[in-house]
């Protein structure tokens, strides 16, 4: 177990130190899609977007989100990309957006920095899939990978909430400032936000480094390990508390 630890850290860069949905579902999976005159039309008829959005499961969710144009970046991706995993798990990584190999392959977290990831899930015991659930801020890919804008981040922000209603995790680990500022809210850094639990609607909440930002600046890989350690820590506690 040791040595199989071990070669994850190497890989993380620290080296040896350490349900089927009714005719009047699908009508509302349409309106929740939309936005502008349309959007209003179906909210004088069913209540507001984020009122539809919060009473879809996850197959209208799906829909939902695939046939969302409620803000600009729908113009040029390939497709949406809600999330992936256990659908009952405890944990939730929140990220930031789909990039270019996500917005092909539909899955966030497949490119160099999903290998990152998935070496950080590893290294505290965790599996993609299993008991774990990894979602984005925003579901369509912002252009060349930038930040999404804050009106993209609040017209996606109901189907995120619609997720963790959903799942109902016991942690939420953010993964870079766009997930910590949503769920922990206000203007933070990463660095302010590191090393403490938050909540959002009563749910733990811990904040780390992107796997992307990693990448570029792997002297901080050996912060994200100890916050790894601290939201495993926080789990154990709150499933004692359970």
């Amino acid at each position: 177990m040791t040595s199989r630890r071990d070669s994850l850290l190497q890989e993380m860069g620290l080296g040896p130190l350490w349900r089927l949905r009714t005719a009047r579902q699908d009508a509302v999976v349409a309106g929740a899609a939309q936005s502008g005159d349309a959007g209003a039309g179906a909210a004088g008829a069913a209540g507001t977007r984020e009122e539809i959005i919060a009473r879809l499961d996850w197959d209208g969710l799906r829909s939902a989100v695939a046939e969302c144009r409620a803000c600009a970046l729908c113009r040029e991706r390939k497709q949406a990309v809600l999330g992936v995993g256990d659908t009952a798990a405890d944990w939730l990584f929140v990220g930031e957006g789909p990039g270019a190999e996500e917005d092909a392959r539909g899955e966030p977290f497949v490119g160099q920095a999903g290998k990152l990831l998935d070496a950080m899930l590893a290294s505290i015991g965790l599996r993609r899939g299993e008991n774990v659930y990894i979602a984005n801020v925003v579901k369509c890919r912002p252009p060349n990978n930038r930040t999404p804008q804050a009106d993209e981040s609040a017209a996606c922000w109901p189907f995120l909430e619609r997720q963790i209603a959903l799942l109902q995790p016991k942690l939420i680990v953010a993964l870079g400032r766009p997930a910590a500022q949503g769920l922990i809210g206000g203007e933070i850094s990463i660095g302010a936000a590191r090393g403490r639990v938050h909540r959002h609607g009563g749910i733990a909440v811990v904040a780390t480094y992107h796997p992307a930002y990693l990448l570029r600046s792997p002297q901080d890989k050996a912060k994200a390990w100890e916050d790894l350690c601290f939201a495993r820590r926080q789990m154990a506690g709150e499933t004692s508390a359970a």
